[in-house]
């Protein structure tokens, strides 16, 4: 019999979801990458849903996520602008935080199930 385990996805709301686990993702591989194409070949997201995702979150967010370097023949390349670093940081923390405390209400009411699996 598989293990009993939970599932906890994080996303911040306005009138509409605007940040997720996708889009952290997304900010993580452009950090890693230096490119928005790069990191949607990474995550097998298509790079016009990328481009919508992020319009979405810093049109609610009011500032920049990524500053982004016009393509040419080598391609353009995009960083996180500092306000985009600052809350990229902010949303892991918030979910490491949140994460810790459902593990332990995960032990706290379902703990003793994992020793009948």
């Amino acid at each position: 019999m598989e293990p009993l385990r939970y599932d906890l996805r994080l996303r911040l709301f306005r009138d509409e979801k605007f940040f997720g686990p996708g889009v952290a993702e997304l900010m993580h591989g452009v950090e890693q990458r230096g490119s928005i194409r790069a990191a949607c070949r990474d995550m097998g997201m298509a790079y016009s849903k990328a481009w919508k995702i992020l319009r979405r979150a810093e049109t609610d967010l009011g500032f920049a996520l990524l500053h982004r370097e016009a393509g040419g023949h080598g391609g353009g390349n995009a960083s996180l602008t500092p306000e985009g670093k600052d809350f990229l940081q902010r949303y892991d923390a918030f979910v490491h935080a949140v994460q810790q405390q459902s593990d332990r209400f995960y032990d706290q009411y379902f703990g003793d199930m994992e020793d009948n699996a």
